[in-house]
């Protein structure tokens, strides 16, 4: 995926902004299981998920509570933690095999102040959008199955049943019963 791909999401950009995000920007492989981010750590970067999946949850040593489920072609981060520079409050872990283009804050920065077009890199950070709407507004599950299944519509086909329904905050049970309804 080349980086007029990965930033058309955001915005438009010349081939020299485009070149300056080649150089600032970083592909990494990484392995199922293996974590970006630890809770208890700063976010200091930003991913863009070019193939595979993370789970981004809170752990307190017993239960796993599932924050967020993030696929391929999406930017990936934990906004309190990145925005406030303060201690995330979620582990973001690679549900499997991934391929991530990571740029970090500095980076971010420091293309800004090469060029004003990346300041259009804002609109990533209006992705807690999908959080919001999801936990603030009082959805039946059928409501939020719905809602899920249209914002991240291959989520049901990437993750378990178990996964979805503690990101949707409902019994795997009550899942069960509103997809059998489809």
């Amino acid at each position: 995926m080349s980086a007029q791909e990965i930033l058309a999401s955001v915005g438009s950009f010349s081939s020299h902004d485009l070149l300056l995000f080649e150089e600032k920007a970083l592909r990494k492989i990484v392995k199922k299981k293996d974590t970006v981010l630890r809770q208890g750590e700063i976010c200091q970067s930003v991913y863009f998920i070019l193939s595979g999946s993370f789970v981004q949850f809170q752990s307190d040593h017993v239960t796993e509570t599932i924050i967020d489920l993030h696929l391929a072609k999406e930017w990936m981060f934990n906004h309190p933690s990145l925005i406030e520079q303060v201690p995330s409050a979620t582990t973001i872990k690679a549900f499997e095999d991934a391929e991530v283009i990571e740029l970090s804050l500095i980076n971010l920065h420091k293309l800004i102040a090469r060029s004003q077009s990346f300041l259009q890199l804002g609109r990533i950070f209006d992705q807690a959008n999908h959080r919001t709407y999801l936990f603030d507004n009082a959805l039946s599950p059928v409501q939020k199955y719905n809602y899920i299944k249209n914002a991240k519509p291959l989520i049901v086909q990437v993750f378990p049943v178990k996964m979805i329904a503690s990101y949707l905050k409902i019994t795997p049970e009550t899942l069960s019963r509103v997809r059998a309804n489809y």
